[in-house]
């Protein structure tokens, strides 16, 4: 049965943990019959071609402001979920996108909705990446159903497009059963992370609402809420348009929290626990969030006399003119496959955490000061450091405020590092493994279970500008999604109750 009075969040994520004694167990050969196929495909519509804007300069862009307003759209939907790669695999080739997905199973999906501009015409477009176009299957304008199921969130007053990411559960459900759902925020957290730089790129500011009803998102979308959900609503803020600088609403909003649920069996862990984070049609939003009353804020962790604090302020990353390197970077990003076990320097993991955790340190650089996320106050940061120069091995927590290392634990964690990865040798050779962690119990009292949602898609967010700037640095960079929950607790030395959400692992590439 269920632990009495656990939340369904709480519940689910025990029920998903890897354990050493039944991972062995639980590892079923896939069946590669029934691989999802990652791409959606529409019957009918119309198709808008993006690629004729794709070029940095395509010929009299200079003079057709038209041309100049596709070219930005092109731009900043390529940039965040393009294809980027082509690589032969088992069956069918897999396509590479500009947002990492964990196996390359990509699991979201990206709709446009116009409001009607002179261009893009009223209604809904979903994203078909293979061939960079917009299919638009529904002509009639959706607008105020779009604010009306965002509770009148004031970003959506006078911008005339959004962005929503859905997931389409199967296609990681396929390989990762229930922990899927863990995999699908932080792949769509990289994902509003690419949305996020891709605008600053192209002059637009996605204004990110976790905080929505469900059902009435998925029904305007036509999706079938049973394969596929709304995520995210990203309304686009024109920045060379005045009248659309808007100010912020509350981007996250609380939903119930479930304490009594049946017995659920094993595959259908995921769509329940989903259905049971939903925001109910008939619910006000509640716009004016109850506090957390933390007794110490986050900052104030390991902050003991004893403990040896180590500033990490540095110089911000240069990303070039007009962000022309970022933009380079978006293309270029890969996962590391495999690390030599050399060292990195103290200023290459500065800059890492610098370009992460201090988004104000590229104002001059046009980067938004405050990119959106749903509440970064829920995430801690630690770094396992195996290979550093300048600093010695151990487990370092990580203060973004007081941007300082605090050293928590005085050893070198290769070997359990190696183990807590599942034995994947990304662990073991890294230079360092940044882990994101979450007091979940803490979270849930503040929003609900839908803080489950929240806290993976921010880790997934703070894990792809880690993966931009370390590309940027030529340093090697891999997410792992898939490690011993409890074992990282104990080696690490937090405390039990901490929820691990995302393993970020940093090297010189092999």
């Amino acid at each position: 049965m269920p632990e009495l009075h656990q939340s369904i969040a709480q519940h689910y994520h025990e029920r998903t943990k890897y354990n050493p004694e039944t991972l062995a167990s639980k590892s079923q050969q896939l069946d590669w019959a029934k691989q999802p196929v990652p791409f959606k495909e529409y019957k009918i519509g119309s198709t808008f071609d993006l690629k004729p804007y794709i070029q940095e300069k395509p010929e009299g862009l200079a003079n057709n402001p038209d041309a100049q307003w596709w070219q930005r759209l092109s731009r900043l939907l390529f940039r965040s979920y393009g294809l980027t790669a082509r690589m032969p695999s088992m069956g069918s080739a897999v396509y590479l996108r500009a947002a990492p997905s964990a196996g390359g199973l990509y699991p979201a999906e990206v709709y446009v909705v116009s409001r009607g501009t002179a261009l893009l015409p009223p209604g809904l477009y979903n994203y078909q990446c293979r061939t960079h176009s917009l299919m638009h299957y529904w002509e009639s304008d959706v607008w105020q159903n779009l604010q009306a199921a965002c509770f009148w969130h004031p970003s959506l007053e006078n911008t005339q497009l959004a962005i929503i990411v859905t997931a389409v559960f199967y296609r990681s459900e396929w390989r990762y059963e229930d922990r899927a759902y863990r995999r699908i925020f932080l792949d769509t957290g990289h994902l509003l992370g690419n949305i996020e730089l891709a605008g600053a790129i192209t002059d637009y500011r996605p204004h990110l609402i976790g905080g929505f009803v469900d059902e009435s998102v998925n029904d305007l979308l036509y999706i079938d809420p049973q394969q596929e959900g709304a995520i995210a609503v990203l309304p686009l803020a024109d920045l060379l348009d005045i009248n659309q600088n808007l100010p912020l609403g509350c981007t996250a909003l609380p939903s119930t929290t479930e304490t009594s649920y049946p017995e659920i069996p094993d595959g259908e862990l995921l769509t329940y626990f989903h259905r049971h984070t939903q925001i109910q049609s008939g619910v006000t939003g509640n716009l004016n969030l109850p506090t957390i009353k933390q007794e110490k804020s986050l900052e104030d962790k390991y902050n003991f006399p004893f403990c040896l604090k180590i500033p990490t302020i540095t110089a911000p990353i240069d990303w070039g003119q007009k962000l022309s390197e970022l933009e380079t970077t978006m293309y270029k990003r890969r996962s590391t496959r495999a690390y030599n076990g050399d060292d990195l320097t103290f200023d290459e993991l500065k800059g890492l955490l610098d370009f992460t955790y201090q988004p104000q340190n590229y104002i001059d650089q046009s980067l938004d000061i405050s990119p959106d996320y749903f509440d970064l106050n829920l995430i801690e940061t630690f770094i396992a450091v195996s290979g550093v120069k300048g600093l010695d091995g151990g487990c370092y927590y990580y203060a973004p405020k007081a941007q300082e290392l605090r050293q928590i634990r005085f050893k070198n964690f290769r070997r359990e590092l190696h183990f807590l990865c599942l034995g994947q040798e990304l662990g073991r050779d890294a230079a360092a493994v940044l882990f994101h962690t979450a007091d979940l119990k803490a979270a849930i009292t503040q929003y609900g279970d839908r803080v489950y949602r929240y806290l993976h898609l921010d880790a997934g967010h703070l894990g792809q500008r880690l993966n931009l700037a370390a590309i940027h640095l030529n340093v090697g960079v891999s997410g792992i999604g898939g490690f011993f929950d409890d074992q990282v607790n104990e080696v690490l030395g937090i405390p039990a109750d901490e929820a691990v959400l995302y393993i970020t692992t940093l090297g010189r590439p092999r």
